[in-house]
């Protein structure tokens, strides 16, 4: 006891000492320590005048004799928690360097010791797991023993934890900081299914991070590190995004497609892969899975299995990563830091381009020859999928993009081709589709909306609109706009649009043309139109017809309201334009032509002549809403015409209008006088009403 008191005294003058005298506290400490060199309380009391001095060696050979010599001391835990801490933080403080510098004085063998022993102090599973993984990465001889255990505890605590998603802190650790310590490890000697199991872990967790959705207090700011970008990924992976149970630094994944090919590389060497060893590019992958393909039903037993992991894991990556870049494209609000850097989102609807020139005409030579045509020879600025080699192989579909909306378009519809055609290789064998189902399954696939997006836009390139219109009435039901004050021509209105714009064209492929104008009028109800039509740009006012194609183009639309509402309009005139030139009569469908021919004219000008043409051969004509929609005056100007005898000509018998009495002629007369009045109007403005007002008539004059 009296010992102890010793002890006590001998340290308590030290410390009433150091702060006038450091080197008398130092000379009463070594003194004790003499005397009494199993007393914990003076070796630390010596540490913590050396630690707050900041003299790194003496305190590091301090702190290895209190680890050495005091090993159940909770004081001692204390302080190497605390320097563990400052090894795994990415603080550059003084105090945090001095601590890290304190840990690197002492020898390797009792860093990786005390290493150890720290992680057996902690019972966080996190906390353990970046202790373990400190460990490893300063002695890589430790993967051997501990890094298959760790990983294999990262995915235990995440399937325990019941996470909704693969992005969470468990995965990021194992994936990005683990898997590749083991993988990269020659001396250990890991079974092929082991490899590809973790291969489709990190699979799912870099498509996850990648399609992750917007930050839901929309504070996506970039990434102010620098380095080289590899890849379009980059950009937009390095957005503020922070994982639950990390910090925003230990959560951002810089250029995942390229850290996900690079494991792949490593994994299919390892699992003795046929092909190039080594990194190869995206595509270079998939034209060497389309040629083992070619050798699969010649192949059996393991081999065969081999063959056919290689096919899908490879395919499958490829298709969603072009999927992925498609949809990034077309619809960019549905990922995290994308909307900035593209506009959209675009719809693939049925291409209306011939809609005003695949009706043959056929006048004589002299009919309507005071008529001035107003067409006059250029081009649209339009490109399509087979303007680019190889583009338009497969099925022979062409996709019309304006290259002036969509300054991507090229690599939009590259990747589109590429993950059409990773699709339909692992649809090539039933071997491999199954093992893709079983991927698509514990990934959870049929969840993932922009992947669902894609699909339904293949669905409808392959021609297979009953299915695409199945899919959409689920998309739609997903996409319902979300509560809140929002113009009605709004941005979040205009992508719930989508999926009903789409189904209207779907409709329409099939001929089921009333169905088509209720999703179309539906939208247009929605739609604000313009305040003044918008001005004609040169390439506007001297299109031609464009190259004649088998009738089944498709166009990606941008979903705006300045390309929607014409879009409907185009959609509804084609609904109406067959049932209008049948041999039978129906004025309804007629008038509803003339109507709608009014947008983008003189395009339909041809159109309309046929119309007209058929008015002189029925002798009548009576559509009601004539002069509440019509003030295009090149039509009124033409119908006036036949009110003159030159025009009357043109009629077998009866009269353009009802009843032939002067009193009939005069108020025709003054009513087109009014109309021509009225041609200043906002023609949008008036098809916008045509459609609103009009709606119950224009649906029920289709079957």
């Amino acid at each position: 006891m009296s010992a102890q008191k010793d002890c006590e005294f001998l340290v308590k003058r030290a410390r009433e000492l150091v702060s006038d005298d450091p080197c008398a506290a130092k000379a009463w400490l070594i003194t004790a320590r003499t005397l009494y060199p199993a007393d914990f309380n003076i070796q630390y009391e010596m540490y913590i005048i050396e630690r707050n001095a900041e003299k790194t060696a003496s305190a590091g050979r301090l702190l290895y004799d209190m680890f050495i010599n005091f090993p159940d001391q909770p004081i001692v835990w204390r302080e190497i928690s605390v320097i563990t801490a400052a090894l795994r933080s990415d603080s550059q403080d003084k105090q945090a360097q001095f601590l890290r510098g304190l840990f690197e004085t002492l020898p390797g063998r009792v860093q990786c010791e005390m290493l150890l022993k720290a992680t057996e102090q902690c019972f966080n599973t996190l906390e353990k797991a970046e202790m373990l993984l400190l460990l490893l990465k300063r002695f890589p001889e430790s993967v051997v023993q501990h890094g298959v255990n760790l990983g294999e505890t990262l995915l235990e605590a995440e399937a325990s934890e019941n996470l909704e998603t693969p992005v969470n802190c468990f995965r990021k650790l194992f994936v990005c900081d683990v898997l590749p310590l083991v993988i990269n490890n020659m001396d250990m000697r890991l079974p092929a299914s082991l490899m590809q199991k973790y291969m489709l872990k990190a699979a799912e967790f870099y498509i996850g991070y990648v399609t992750r959705g917007p930050s839901p207090d929309g504070q996506i700011q970039g990434s102010q590190e620098g380095g080289a970008l590899k890849s379009p990924s980059v950009s937009r992976a390095s957005q503020r995004y922070v994982i639950d149970g990390l910090t925003e630094k230990s959560s951002l994944v810089a250029e995942p497609w390229e850290r996900l090919l690079d494991i792949l590389a490593v994994v299919g060497a390892r699992c003795e892969w046929q092909g190039d060893k080594g990194q190869r590019s995206y595509m270079d992958m998939l034209q060497r899975v389309k040629e083992l393909c070619r050798y699969l039903p010649g192949l059996e037993g393991e081999t065969r299995a081999r063959c056919c992991s290689q096919v899908v894991i490879c395919a499958a990556l490829v298709l969603f990563r072009s999927a992925f870049f498609y949809v990034s494209a077309v619809q960019p609000a549905l990922f995290q830091g994308i909307s900035g850097l593209s506009s959209g989102p675009w719809i693939l609807v049925e291409d209306l381009s011939s809609v005003y020139s695949d009706v043959e005409v056929e006048r004589g030579a002299l009919k309507h020859a005071h008529k001035k045509r107003k067409l006059a020879d250029g081009r649209e600025k339009t490109m399509s999928s087979d303007d680019e080699e190889g583009l338009g192989k497969g099925r022979g579909r062409h996709i019309v993009v304006n290259k002036n909306d969509m300054p991507n378009w090229s690599e939009t519809l590259e990747s589109f081709r590429t993950a059409r055609e990773s699709w339909d290789l692992l649809h090539s064998h039933d071997g491999l589709e199954a093992e893709f189902k079983k991927i698509c399954a514990a990934w959870k696939t049929d969840s993932w909306l922009w992947f669902r997006i894609f699909l339904t836009d293949m669905i409808i390139y392959q021609g297979q609109y009953r299915k695409a219109l199945s899919s959409l009435h689920q998309m739609a039901a997903v996409q319902q706009p979300q509560p809140g004050p929002q113009s009605p021509s709004g941005q979040a209105s205009l992508e719930h649009h989508r999926a009903l714009i789409q189904q209207a064209s779907c409709h329409y492929a099939l001929g089921e043309y009333r169905m088509a104008c209720e999703k179309l009028l539906e939208v247009v109800s929605g739609l604000v139109p313009p305040n003044q039509e918008p001005p004609k740009t040169p390439e506007d006012q001297v299109r031609v017809k464009p190259k004649t194609r088998k009738g089944n183009d498709l166009r990606l639309l941008p979903c705006t309201s300045k390309s929607v509402l014409p879009f409907c309009l185009q959609l509804m005139l084609a609904c109406f334009k067959l049932r209008a030139f049948t041999d039978s009569r129906d004025d309804l469908s007629l008038g509803h032509v003339v109507v709608l021919l009014q947008y983008d004219w003189p395009q339909g000008e041809m159109l309309f002549l046929k119309a007209v043409d058929k008015i002189c051969q029925q002798g009548s004509f009576q559509y009601e809403n004539f002069f509440n929609y019509v003030t295009n005056i090149d039509m009124l100007e033409e119908f006036a015409y036949l009110r003159t005898p030159e025009g009357a000509a043109s009629f077998p018998h009866h009269t353009v209008t009802r009843g032939i009495t002067k009193g009939v002629k005069e108020d025709f007369r003054l009513a087109m006088e009014r109309q021509v009045s009225r041609c200043g109007e906002n023609l949008l403005a008036v098809l916008h009403r045509f459609c609103i007002n009009e709606k119950i008539i224009i649906i029920q004059s289709l079957p």
